[in-house]
Formats: C-alpha cells, structure tokens, sequence
C-alpha cells in the first residue's frame, strides 16, 4: 500500500469512528431513558433539529448518509436482508435515498468526451446540460440521437471507483477484525457479507455490465408486448457512459394519472405480477430492484422498466428446492420443511433441528385450513424470516434478493389493487416447475446425470482408497477436526482449572505464611508479627472470598 492511501485510509479511519461515535452515544443516551435529560436531538450532534428522540434504526441511517457513496449503497443493500435485521431497521433503511447534487457540465462534459473519444456534437443531436436525476455513483442526463431517437445518457462521476475501493477494503478489514472479536460477527460470516457487498457495489459501478443485464431481459421479453426493455446504443456506451432508449410514461403508483389514462389498475396489477413471476420461475433473471420509480405505464399499456444496476438470477437447482419448499408448505410436513431450508443453504453453523422443527410447525399451524390461493406472501415471508433470524440463519444473496422483490411487488400489487393477491398469481407457475420438475424427462435427465456421477465414483474410488492406504501405511493420514461443538465445554473446564489453581495459590500462600512465623524469628520480629500475619489474613481471605463468589456465580461448584 502507498504512503498516500495509507493516509487516505487513516483519514477515512478516523472519519468513520467519529461520526460512529457521535451516532452510538445518542443511541447509548435513548436507550439508557436519558434522551429527555439530555438535548441531543436538538441539533448537537449535527442532526435536524425535532423535538423527540432519535431511534437506534434513525441513528444508523444518518451514520450511513454522512459518510458517503459506499456505506448509503451498503444500506440500501442491507434493506434488502431482512434475514439479518429486523422491520424496523429495513423500514429505516429503504429510507436510505440515491439522491446527490449534481455536479457541473463541465466535470461531466470532460468524463464523456475521455470516455467516447469523440465531441459531444458528433455523437448527440442534442445534449442537456440540466441533469435529470443524480445520485451518489452518476447522473443522467437527456439527449437526443442524430437520428431523432430521444435517450438518456448515466455518467459516473469523477473519483467515484478510488473512494468506493479504499472504503470497500476498510469495510473488509473491519468484517475480518469484528469477526474474532465478536462471535455474533462470525455466525453470521461478515466477512463473507462484506465480500459480497464488495461484489454487488463493483457490478452497479460497470455501466457496461447494466447494458447487458438489460439485453438479457430484453431477448427474454422479445415476443412479449406486456413489456418495453429500453435500448442500449453501445457507440455511446462504456464502463463509465451508458446511453440507453428513453422511456416515457406514468410512474406505475401515480394512481390518478393511471385512472385519468383509463388503465385498468386491476388488470395492471395482475400484468406486472406475471411479468415479474416469468422473470423469476421460467427465465431465472429479475429485475431486482422494483420500486414504483423504475416501471413506467406507457400510453398503449405497456410496462417499461429502467434502471438494472441490480439484478438476480435463479439456476435450476435452486428452482427445484423452492419447489420442495413449496410442497412442504401445502403438505405441512415439518420434518420436510426443516430439509427444504437447510438445503437452500440456509445455514453456515450448527442449527437446533428440534427447536427449528418446532418453529416451523407452529407457522405451518396458523395456515392448516387455509387454502393456498388466500395466503398473503409478505406476512408469510416475515413470519419465515423471523425464524431465519432467530436460528441465526443466512439466506444466499440470490435468495434475499427474491425475497424482496416478491414482498416489495405485493405491496405494489396492492397500491393499484387492493384485493391483490400474489400468491393466487404465484401457484401456475409453481405447478408448471412442479410438472417439470417431476416429468418423466426430467427424471431421466437426473438419473442420467446421477449414473455418470456413479461411473466416475467407480472409477475414482479405487485410486482413491490406494492413496489413503498408502497414508496410513507411511503414517501421514491426518485427520482435522474443528472443535466449535466443544467450545462450552473447554471453557468450562478452563474456568475450573483457574478456579483449583487459584484455590492451590491459596492454601499455599496460607501454609507459607503460617511456616515462616513458626520458623523464621529475626531481631525484633514481635512488632510486626501482628500486622504481617493480619495482612496476610486478609490477603487469603480475599481470594477465597473470590474464589466462592466465582463459584457460586456460575451456579455450580
């Protein structure tokens, strides 16, 4: 590392434990029931001034907006996760707005003109300076192609990469300390969360890497009129420069401007309901990221979708495990739904299968009689959540991702149409998996496949079992264990063998004491007898003192 980064990162540092710091003391003053003794929401810590206190959920979302670009992407990316925090850290979160001024045309003028290689004249009939929106990673302006074809152009903003770098690589280095300090850290694997945050970030930066995921969706919605996927122009389009069709029409929650239109808001409800469950089930690639402000209704009725910075994939095995979850579900089989989760690699630790088993059988009891079709998804999903978060369970990325798109689209759903149900629209589709899943071709592909594995196994387990013969023939076989299940109990004995040795440092220093007044007797030695043999009294019943308090504190002997 360089002497110039390794002042950046210190500067940076000191930047996040301060404004860390300022944050958790109004935190430790709300929850001590001290706020109304002490005027911190009254602007001392740099907050908007109000009258009632800040919440612990308040204080994070404005620790995360004062420092910047990468921590307000990390907290829209954990409002995503509501297997790791509860509501109403995800409801504070998802207040968490892309929204930054913009910046001048000139510092923007500069990126394009390095970017395409060419004067802004030659490759835009128009060009407006205004932006249209900004955020903390670019702007987007409007423009219009020599041809006429009106589009808008994302620009990534100057130094955005080096600043995300140098806090995505403190983010890891305090993932990877938090990690030994704090055993909750290493349950949940935050070094793995923050890797993936650094993943997701990296992709949203590569305009290159947008333009194609909105491709993908494109040729997946090529014979499809219910949805308009923008087009993207790669003559005018980089890793920092994304030119794409514009897309115009109503914001799909704009419900006065939809009834004024003559859209039918059940009609569209059940539309786009289909339009997202296709991405999920047959095509396995979403758009991730649906709130009312990237689904435009176009004037013939059309859902056109912008903005695919976040996407999420589904692969086929994945598919054929949410269909055995689903069977668990409407069969109430506990037992098989405990196996549906742990499957979806849902754990990264030991996990209670009874006090899970139970659980789930509770939930699975609050819907015995309830038809399937009737089920609300998003209180379904929380409840599912809530018992994610209890067993200390961590859903794949894929999976989070999911999950918030289908909870974020029933509300939608229910903004234009109250008597919205998704799962009523959910269950054709989860039948055709289930039909496909279990066709006879599908069977005979899997068998297939399980027989070439079995031939492979047959003809790699003889050299197998030679090499491990051979290890315990020269002595070399080792085997490794992680002893994380004996963890209480070596502690336990650990606080018993300090308890007999401090117990043996007693009786000693008792014996010792007594034997050198017995034998030792210098000159004089009458006067301070007293007080030698009341100190060390005092001193040996210190340590028992502690030694039974000790004792009796853990509440064993």
């Amino acid at each position: 590392m360089t002497s110039s980064r390794k002042t950046r990162h210190a500067k940076r540092y000191r930047q996040i434990a301060n404004t860390l710091t300022r944050h958790g003391l109004g935190y430790l003053v709300g929850v001590s029931w001290l706020e109304r003794l002490v005027p911190f929401e009254k602007g001392w810590l740099g907050h908007a001034r109000r009258t009632e206190p800040y919440t612990r959920p308040e204080h994070i979302r404005l620790a995360l907006e004062e420092l910047g670009t990468t921590f307000m992407k990390l907290g829209q990316i954990l409002s995503t996760r509501s297997d790791l925090l509860r509501p109403e850290y995800l409801a504070e979160l998802v207040k968490l707005q892309d929204a930054a001024p913009a910046l001048p045309f000139d510092a923007i003028e500069g990126v394009l003109v390095a970017e395409l290689g060419r004067p802004l004249e030659e490759l835009f009939a128009t060009f407006d300076p205004e932006a249209l929106a900004a955020g903390s990673i670019g702007q987007a302006h409007a423009a219009t192609l020599p041809g006429g074809t009106e589009v808008v152009v994302k620009v990534r903003k100057p130094g955005v990469v080096e600043q995300v770098e140098d806090d995505l690589e403190i983010l890891q280095n305090l993932a990877a300390t938090a990690s030994r300090r704090w055993e909750l850290a290493d349950q949940y694997d935050l070094v793995g969360l923050a890797q993936e945050f650094a993943e997701t970030l990296r992709a949203e930066l590569d305009y290159v890497r947008e333009g194609k995921s909105a491709e993908r969706l494109a040729a997946n919605f090529q014979e499809d009129e219910r949805v308009h996927v923008p087009r993207i122009f790669w003559e005018a389009t980089t890793d920092r420069v994304l030119t794409m069709e514009r897309v115009r029409g109503t914001k799909i929650n704009d419900l006065a401007a939809l009834d004024a239109a003559g859209i039918d808001r059940k009609v569209l409800a059940q539309k786009a309901a289909s339009v997202v469950l296709k991405m999920v089930f047959e095509d396995g690639f979403f758009h991730a990221d649906p709130h009312p402000g990237n689904f435009f209704i176009e004037r013939e009725g059309r859902i056109g979708l912008i903005d695919f910075g976040m996407v999420g994939t589904l692969d086929a095995r994945t598919q054929e495990r949410l269909v055995t979850l689903l069977l668990a579900i409407t069969s109430k089989d506990g037992e098989r739904l405990v196996d549906a989760f742990l499957e979806l690699g849902l754990a990264h630790g030991r996990v209670d299968h009874t006090s899970l088993r139970q659980d789930l059988d509770h939930l699975l009891s609050r819907y015995y009689n309830v038809p399937l079709g009737e089920i609300s998804i998003g209180p379904l999903l929380e409840e599912v959540l809530s018992i994610v978060r209890r067993h200390h369970l961590q859903l794949p990325s894929n999976l989070a991702l999911l999950i918030k798109t289908l909870i974020m689209h029933e509300g939608l759903g229910a903004q234009l149409d109250p008597t919205f149900n998704l799962t009523a629209a959910l269950i054709p589709y989860a039948q055709r998996l289930m039909l496909q899943q279990y066709s006879p071709f599908s069977l005979a592909r899997r068998l297939g496949t399980a027989g070439v594995e079995m031939a492979q196994l047959g003809t790699e387990l003889p050299r197998q079992l030679r090499r491990i013969v051979a290890q315990l023939e020269r002595g070399d076989l080792e085997v490794g264990m992680r002893p994380q299940g004996f963890d209480p109990v070596l502690h336990r004995l650990e606080r018993l063998a300090n308890r007999i040795v401090l117990g043996i440092i007693a009786a000693a220093f008792i014996n010792g004491l007594a034997i050198l007044m017995s034998v030792y007797h210098p000159g004089g030695w009458e006067q301070w007898a007293g007080p030698m043999f009341a100190l060390g009294f005092l001193a040996a019943a210190a340590l028992g003192v502690y030694l039974a308090w000790s004792i009796l504190r853990s509440g064993r002997g």
